[in-house]
């Protein structure tokens, strides 16, 4: 009674409060009368409210809020009243049952009320809870027609005389059987669970229908009720799979196979850590950082690579060749959103955040870090089309994965705006979208289990989320362990889910987790405390986790916490290599610090390489239609044709390029490849020596300045648009390239002339000379990220101008002492080192204006400073051909060394030091007027060193390409050398006459050179009299040269040319 009052009296002060009158005199006469037989006065005072204008007037309610907290004390005060009575104690508490618990209660009464069914059917519909189920036709819960998809399959199995009862087929089951656990609770609201079917017998029973089983999707169909065929039969389907053949071998199209091993048992128990792949089997030279990489699902010699510039590569493993390469390019910019073609003006490169296959190997997709995802069409050898271009995400796309919903093939994609969508992998067309995170998507995971289809993602603020395909919003909101940034994979029989990141602490965690429970079961020991970058992991075997950390990879026995083993390949390898498994688990690619990728391999990998090799899969020889019938892209996800032609196993062994390991080729010598072939390569090679004009592309850029003034600085827009150069006499020039036909993307290029910027008003961006003279003082500058603005001094203040208008933002830090060089912090623009010379080098905070610190340790000025955002160090070189390390944390100094001066050189003075690192952020390119060094950083390792012939005279300059791969030098005689930048060799060299005109009395030579920043094969030059010129190889060539063949396992020197070669060998490597 006391709670009906309570309840009664709140809704009548609503009323009141709500100046409702008449609401509140009903609520008087129906509902709160009745208590005046208990509580006369109480009624009267309540009636009484009726008078006031404002019922708080009243001294007892006086401290009456709104109605959401008055609504709050009230059921604080019910709780209370229910908790004190004696008839509700110790029956409030709710049982503790597992999630799963009614989803179970559920399915045994469906099984039972189907197994009582007068004409049990074996395709049962259940559409409501609420009626009990029969099969009859006329039933709200009756029998549906066979579906369309699964209809091959149901016509080749034999009828049974009813139903099955009960059993090993029944999706749950009293004995332990080797079927799915069921999906946990968390799975809200998912469609109804699948009853046993005829369908789910063994496959010994319909022998010419196992290519019916594989072409079957894995999903269910549109409708609300699931295809009860697929969960048991797939599961049966699974055990008993050859092993090696993809779930879809039938939309293989004609030149791609599979390829068969029968030498491999991939039972669990027969795998131990001993075939695990640990020989280094090869090195692949990449060429720029590579990101991602997965291994072709069926053609498992085939290696997909994304790298950080965009470039998408297939490699063949057995020949060692590059079969397909392609540059990040978008296809329509014309259809593409605003913010997406303003990044592209400013910036046109993406690096590239994931490359998958699809289960058949016919498709895979990448995502960039800007907006889009591009799905090529992969036909074999270098047959590589485009498919689909889509601009998924705001922002950076993260991750992309394929799945079956609803019976076709289709991609999920995540990203920077924090949603997951779904696209047909056919049409392009969006099919979900996902909302709810509220930190950018890093990682998703779609799968299935017992015909629910579902997506696990991850965010980069630890939290994790579970999707099905209804947009009914997520199922799960769990936080990943350290709130790390975390990507999740299951094994490769779909029953354990795993998952590995790292936080922004830098705290690695890999897990496994108990899907019912929603909760970590196991977590694996032996990660590093401070990982750099997030840590890449996979899976292999139902057996092994890998990761790759400390410059090692990782393994651990999934049923035991603690590491197994590590494979350092041989060394070389960053802090946290991207790795990946090969199906069958015999093969392990690992990403090195030189842009390459090591191939591992147990004895079983060796034997299929080596096998494979010199073996190049050519189309034209197994292009049979009678054996593989080409698949087309309208047929992406649907059934293919189950009749006609051979059995999976029946294609594979017959084809001529295919070869199946059997016994007889187990006899082969398991040792490194033979390297006579690549000896007699390095014979054969020459130095490409470039003489005339008509051997390469130049062009000198434009210009109307009538005094000759020296180019003291140059450098590439990040765009790679313009080209930006600070002559001697503090005047910046700015070259823009025009977007025509000839040049499309609007890039730097020497076939297109392009234009001496400069802003409608006509000003000069020109430096504050104070009080020195320009000629004698040493120039430097620093572009921002976005080009957007450049800071730059020639020994007077430093200015800040803007690159659109050309305005003098501000000026600061009058001199003594004068900046000598600029670098922007990597992680933000507002904090600058500039190096003085004083040999000082200052940390400066523009924002306000303030020296956060000064570091001495050089004893010359300071001629060059490279930040590494990796190693979170600064590097330092000065004129006294010193290098000094700084900790970007605290700004101590970790390390110095001085440069040594090869013999029988003498250096100036004030011989300028620069120091450039590679895309890895580890090494670091030295360049001094005697010699070009590599080193290692931090700890200053000298790896390499490489000295000029004494003609060329002394080093002006030296520059990594965007890829690192190259080195571009530069000569006071005007030449310039192009070296392998991985061995120092020299493998190409550019006379003065190709690019300058003839003159005997002149002495123009190059200053300094810049490398174009997406064109690995472009550089520009500034020049002792004011010009700049653009450098590039003839498009026939391609690129600059070759390299001498370099034998892959280290044992050979990678020697040059002989002596012979006309005097042009590089010297010796010291």
């Amino acid at each position: 009674m006391k709670i009906f009052f309570e309840i009664q009296k709140q809704k009548y002060l609503e009323a009141l409060d709500k100046k409702d009158r008449a609401k509140a005199v009903e609520i008087l006469v129906k509902d709160l009368k009745v208590f005046s037989a208990f509580n006369e006065d109480l009624f009267k005072e309540i009636t009484q409210l009726l008078t006031l204008e404002n019922f708080r007037d009243n001294e007892q309610l006086s401290k009456y809020g709104d109605t959401k907290s008055a609504r709050g004390i009230m059921l604080g005060e019910l709780k209370k009243l229910i908790e004190a009575n004696p008839l509700f104690r110790e029956k409030l508490t709710f049982p503790s049952l597992k999630n799963s618990r009614l989803r179970t209660l559920i399915n045994q009464s469906l099984n039972w009320q189907h197994q009582l069914c007068k004409n049990p059917k074996p395709n049962p519909d259940i559409k409501t809870l609420f009626v009990d189920h029969s099969c009859g036709q006329s039933q709200p819960n009756g029998a549906r027609a066979p579906s369309p998809v699964t209809n091959p399959l149901m016509g080749a199995v034999p009828k049974p005389a009813g139903f099955p009862p009960l059993g090993a087929h029944g999706p749950f089951q009293a004995a332990p059987a080797p079927l799915p656990t069921s999906l946990a609770g968390w799975m809200a609201n998912p469609a109804p669970v699948p009853h046993p079917s005829a369908s789910a017998g063994p496959i010994g029973f319909t022998p010419p229908n196992n290519a019916a089983l594989l072409k079957r999707p894995r999903t269910p169909t549109n409708n609300p009720a699931v295809d009860y065929q697929n969960a048991d039969s797939e599961h049966v389907f699974k055990r008993t799979r050859a092993f090696g053949i993809s779930d879809e071998v039938n939309h293989l199209p004609v030149n791609i196979l599979p390829i068969g091993y029968g030498g491999q048992n991939h039972g669990q128990s027969s795998y131990s850590s001993d075939d695990l792949p640990k020989a280094v089997a090869m090195t692949l030279n990449q060429g720029s950082v590579v990101k991602s990489m997965d291994f072709h699902p069926v053609q498992q010699i085939l290696l997909l690579v994304g790298t950080n510039t965009g470039e998408i590569m297939i490699w063949d493993l057995g020949s060692r060749e590059k079969l397909a390469h392609k540059n990040f390019k978008v296809w329509d910019l014309g259809v593409c959103s605003m913010p997406l073609q303003a990044s592209l003006t400013n910036d046109y490169t993406a690096l590239i955040n994931r490359v998958t296959w699809s289960p058949d190997g016919t498709l895979f997709g990448v995502a960039y870090s800007k907006h889009i995802v591009q799905l090529y069409s992969y036909h074999g050898g270098d047959d590589l089309r485009n498919h689909l271009e889509i601009e998924a995400h705001g922002g950076s796309v993260n991750d992309l994965a394929f799945s079956y919903p609803n019976k076709q093939l289709c991609i999920v994609t995540c990203g920077d705006d924090r949603l997951i969508k779904v696209w047909d992998a056919v049409t392009g067309a969006k099919q979900y979208t996902f909302e709810g995170h509220e930190a950018p998507v890093y990682s998703v995971c779609p799968h299935f289990k017992e015909n629910i289809q579902f997506i696990f993602s991850t965010a980069t603020d630890g939290k994790i989320k579970a999707w099905l395909y209804d947009n009914m919003g997520s199922r799960v909101d769990y936080d990943a362990p350290g709130h790390s940034s975390t990507t999740m994979a299951y094994s490769s029989d779909g029953t354990r889910l795993f998952s590995c990141g790292t936080n922004k602490e830098g705290d690695s965690y890999i897990v496994e987790w108990n899907e019912s429970e929603g909760a970590v079961k196991r977590t694996y020991n032996g990660l590093g405390k401070r990982s750099i970058g997030v840590v890449q992991f996979d899976t292999t075997k139902n057996r092994f986790l890998a990761a790759g950390d400390e410059c090692v990879v990782k393994l651990w026995d999934m049923d035991n916490v603690n590491l197994v083993t590590t494979i350092d390949a041989e060394g070389g390898l960053p802090a946290s290599p991207c790795i990946r498994f090969n199906k069958e688990g015999i093969l392990l690619a690992v990403s090195t610090n030189e842009n390459g990728i090591k191939i591992l391999a147990n004895a079983d990998g060796l034997r299929l390489l080596r096998t494979m090799e010199n073996r190049s899969f050519d189309a034209s020889r197994v292009a049979s239609a009678s054996v593989v019938k080409t698949s087309t892209m309208s047929t992406f996800g649907a059934a293919a044709n189950a009749s006609g032609g051979p059995s999976i196993m029946d294609r594979v062994t017959p084809m001529p390029s295919m070869v199946m390991m059997n016994g007889d080729n187990r006899n082969l010598v398991e040792r490194p490849r033979i390297v006579d072939e690549a000896m007699d390569k390095s014979r054969m090679w020459k130095l490409t020596e470039i003489s005339e004009p008509s051997q390469c592309r130049s062009s000198r850029l434009p210009d109307n300045a009538s005094s000759a003034t020296r180019v003291s600085r140059l450098i590439y827009t990040n765009s790679g648009l313009a080209i930006l150069a600070l002559a001697s006499n503090a005047v910046h020039k700015l070259w823009k390239w025009p977007r025509n036909d000839r040049n499309t993307t609007g890039k730097a290029t020497a076939s297109v002339l392009p234009q001496l910027w400069q802003p409608t008003s006509g000003i000069l961006m020109t430096n504050d000379i104070s009080d020195t003279n320009p000629e004698d003082a040493v120039a430097c500058f620093a572009l921002s990220k976005n080009d957007s603005y450049v800071m730059s001094a020639s020994g007077g203040k430093i200015s800040l101008f803007n690159m659109m208008t050309f305005k003098t933002m501000t000026t600061f830090m009058p001199p003594p002492p004068a900046a000598t060089f600029l670098a922007f912090h990597p992680q933000d623009n507002n904090i600058i080192a500039i190096g003085m010379d004083d040999s000082s080098i200052q940390i400066y905070n523009v924002r306000v204006d303030e020296v956060k610190t000064k570091l001495k340790g050089h004893h010359k000025q300071i001629t060059g400073l490279a930040f590494s955002n990796v190693l979170n160090v600064l590097v330092s070189s000065g004129a006294d051909s010193q290098l000094c390390v700084w900790s970007t944390d605290g700004w101590e100094k970790q390390t110095s060394k001085q440069l040594q001066i090869p013999g029988g050189r003498v250096a100036a003075p004030f011989a300028d030091t620069r120091v450039q690192f590679h895309q890895d952020q580890t090494h670091l390119l030295v360049v001094h007027e005697t010699q070009i060094a590599i080193f290692e950083a931090p700890k200053l390792e000298c790896l390499k060193q490489w000295g000029p012939r004494e003609a060329s005279g002394a080093i002006t300059h030296a520059a990594y390409s965007c890829d690192s791969q190259s080195i571009y030098v530069t000569f006071e005689d005007g030449s310039i050398d192009i070296l392998t930048a991985s061995t120092l060799r020299l493998r190409c060299r550019i006379s003065s006459t190709a690019y300058l005109p003839t003159n005997p009395n002149s002495r123009v030579h190059p200053l300094v050179v810049a490398a174009h920043p997406s064109e690995p094969n472009q550089f520009a030059l500034g020049l002792s009299d004011g010009g700049v010129c653009v450098i590039e190889p003839l498009e026939s060539e391609g690129k600059w040269g070759s390299s001498p063949a370099v034998v892959e396992n280290g044992n050979g020197n990678g020697a040059g040319p002989s002596a012979a070669a006309a005097n042009t060998t590089d010297q010796a490597q010291r």
